[in-house]
């Protein structure tokens, strides 16, 4: 009998070949984020039953740059970096499922196949698309993380800018913001083979990070620009008010995640 390995496809004889490894993934990454208010109607259009909009701040937003290194349990990625390096950007609203609020990635650009696949499996909707930003470093014309720092972010897709930003770091802060300050609900969505046999799978997740190591966060100040594009609605997340920006570096495991529901039926 034929057996073939892998956590994900291609399965082979060897495994070898798997897009992604098995859980735990651990990731190291600066983080710039960009918190501000919208019409709350915008968020409620893109939250699924049966989520709802938190109770307080409900139009609150942020948009986030990371740029990671991520590897499995063994760390053998980052000896070949092509498989360790990558960057992201994802817009971020809160819910409520019950009474609990949650973290809801809305939007998410990567620039790598792997991160795709894993946010397959995490319920993020991951789409490609071309990442940049200001990284720091203690020599030169880098930025430094102090008072008066500036960082620039890009995002675009399909040939298209979507948004930009500049960061000036004004102080330490005592967190990174609040809009992404809560475990993550997501959807796990799939549809059947068969036309019009709806979603095969169809899961409420709840996913957050089983460890994280953080240095200290910078608040400050934004300019964030949004732009329209033929294929993406990043821009209908309109911006009404500027909260305030962040930088921050941080270390992260994910682990797995919890099902909260099944057969919610909030996607066509």
């Amino acid at each position: 009998m034929t057996r073939v390995r892998g956590y994900f496809h291609p399965k082979t004889a060897t495994g070898d070949a798997s897009l992604i490894p098995p859980p735990p993934w651990r990731y190291s990454g600066d983080l710039l984020t960009v918190e501000y208010r919208t019409d709350p109607a915008r968020v409620r259009e893109l939250l699924p039953q049966p989520l709802e909009l938190a109770d307080e701040d409900p139009g609150a937003v942020a948009l986030i740059w990371a740029d990671w290194q991520s590897c499995a349990a063994s760390g053998r990625e980052l000896l070949d970096p092509v498989l360790a390096q990558y960057k992201e950007a994802f817009a971020v609203v809160r819910c409520k499922y019950g009474e609990r609020t949650y973290t809801r990635c809305v939007y998410i650009w990567v620039d790598k196949d792997f991160a795709i696949a894993r946010g397959l499996h995490q319920g993020y909707p991951k789409k490609l698309g071309s990442i940049h930003q200001t990284r720091p470093h203690p020599y030169g014309p880098a930025p430094r993380i102090e008072a008066g720092a500036r960082f620039g972010a890009t995002l675009a897709a399909a040939d298209r800018r979507l948004a930009q930003a500049v960061v000036t770091l004004r102080e330490p802060s005592p967190t990174n913001g609040f809009v992404n300050g809560h475990p993550m609900a997501h959807h796990r969505w799939l549809p059947s083979i068969e036309k019009g046999g709806g979603l095969a799978l169809d899961e409420l997740v709840e996913s957050g990070a089983a460890a994280f190591e953080g240095g200290q966060p910078w608040v400050g100040d934004a300019e964030l620009e949004l732009f329209d594009a033929p294929t993406e609605e990043l821009a209908r997340l309109e911006i009404h008010e500027p909260i305030a920006a962040y930088y921050q570096q941080v270390g992260v495991v994910w682990d797995g995640g919890r099902l909260l529901a099944t057969h919610t039926s909030g996607a066509q």
